[in-house]
């Protein structure tokens, strides 16, 4: 399976300054068949250790963490030789083991020589949770996100349709109709499918939703068992209160986080650790409202006003039972959750692509979905679910602001007019 990590990790393993690499990412979603794919392509062999199977393998971080130290015991550990360049060392669920966080620093600064990435699907929890010593300055970190809908299409098949679309975006120029509605097609399938890698394999193999729908419920368990195992006895509730109740909010006409939603007369004091812990965990991840769109929009947001938005879409689908057929025809049944999903949509692309994204909202209520800092300038990001293309507010804002060009996002092809750049949604991963 095609993931775009591979290219960051080639870049990686040839730069002058690489130091170990710490992968991280919510669960699941491919970090250790993706080191271990690069290991096999590049290296001639591979120290794998996992310390959440191997649960002894602490022990052998509890002394000498140094290199000269580590590397002989560890080459014992795996019966295989490790070797400066030519072999790839990856400790994985390194959160359970922090000591062996730490010596990251010491193979940093003893033993550069040596390739090592380090994986963890809770490591922002455990850092946040316990003294860890973290190698501060002594790492290359990297988020690794489910597929994003170009690996999707290239995943069934479909590499020469990203390319056209890819194409399209940079000109401007409209897809052929025939292909458009293709493409739109897969944007449908991949509301409901998701970019879980599990998911995506079955689905290339089966098309069967209802197979699908059960590797995420799986894959909801497992987040919910983490709810519970991983955190304080009493953020549990709340954690998983919170995470049901994100679902429901992103069903509403207005998306912004309302604490009352979650419990009635609820207050950010009671559940603001509850949401640190799903962002940390990479299940979830926030979008702050900024007033004025100037640059550093970090010193724009206010920290009281957000919306929330999940990782995966597919796991969206499955947590809230939406019937596949629903999603594929776009149901008028779904009503604003349409609109909800296609702004999440547009969130995990924007955050995979690495961008921060905020929304604006004025003082009289006019709201624009996204606000990016792209190419040097503010790029205001209008979403709509279908062909309606007119966004009063964003004209507010263009009026307002003058931005040099603007995104409209929808079902609508691509073109460019009036300073308003027209992509589909299915060409979000270009931006």
């Amino acid at each position: 399976m095609y993931r775009k990590i591979m290219q960051y990790l080639e870049s990686w393993k040839s730069s002058p300054y690489r130091k170990p690499l710490i992968l991280q990412g919510a669960r699941q979603v491919g970090k250790t068949y993706s080191i271990l794919e690069f290991g096999r392509k590049h290296y001639e062999n591979v120290a794998y250790f996992n310390f959440e199977r191997d649960a002894k393998l602490r022990d052998n971080f509890d002394g000498d963490i140094s290199p000269v130290f580590l590397v002989p015991l560890l080459s014992h550990v795996c019966g295989q030789t490790i070797v400066t360049e030519k072999t790839l060392i990856v400790f994985d669920e390194v959160q359970l083991c922090e000591r062996a966080l730490t010596s990251l620093k010491y193979f940093c600064e003893e033993a550069p020589g040596y390739h090592i990435i380090a994986a963890g699907s809770l490591l922002g929890i455990a850092v946040n949770r316990r003294e860890f010593s973290f190698p501060v300055g002594k790492v290359d970190m990297k988020t690794m996100y489910p597929l994003d809908i170009e690996e999707f299409f290239i995943a069934l098949g479909e590499r020469e349709l990203a390319g056209m679309i890819v194409d399209c975006f940079r000109k401007d120029s409209p897809m052929p109709p025939a292909l458009h509605d293709i493409a739109m097609g897969y944007y449908r399938q991949y509301l409901v499918v998701g970019g879980m890698p599990e998911c995506v394999l079955q689905f290339a193999a089966t098309k069967d939703y209802i197979l699908i729908r059960n590797i995420q419920s799986n894959i909801l368990a497992t987040y919910m068992d983490d709810m519970s195992k991983y955190n304080q006895a009493n953020e549990i509730k709340k954690t998983h209160l919170t995470y049901d109740s994100i679902m429901v909010q992103l069903s509403k006409r207005n998306t912004r986080f309302q604490y009352k939603l979650v419990k009635k007369g609820g207050r950010a004091a009671e559940f603001e650790n509850a949401i640190a812990w799903l962002c940390l965990s990479g299940i979830v991840s926030q979008a702050y409202k900024v007033g004025l769109p100037r640059k550093p929009l970090d010193d724009q947001k206010d920290i009281d006003a957000f919306k929330i938005y999940v990782s995966d879409l597919g796991l969206l689908c499955a947590k809230k039972d939406v019937d596949a057929r629903d999603v594929l025809y776009m149901s008028d049944d779904l009503q604003y959750f349409k609109g909800g999903m296609a702004e999440n949509f547009v969130h995990v692309h924007l955050t995979a692509n690495g961008y921060a994204s905020y929304y604006w909202e004025s003082d009289r209520g006019a709201e624009v979905d996204f606000v990016i800092q792209r190419d040097g300038a503010i790029i205001p990001i209008e979403v709509k679910s279908a062909d309606n293309v007119q966004a009063k507010s964003l004209r507010v804002y263009m009026d307002t602001y003058k931005p040099p060009y603007a995104i409209k996002l929808s079902a609508k092809n691509f073109g460019f007019e009036g300073a308003k750049k027209t992509v589909p949604l299915y060409a979000a991963f270009c931006i």
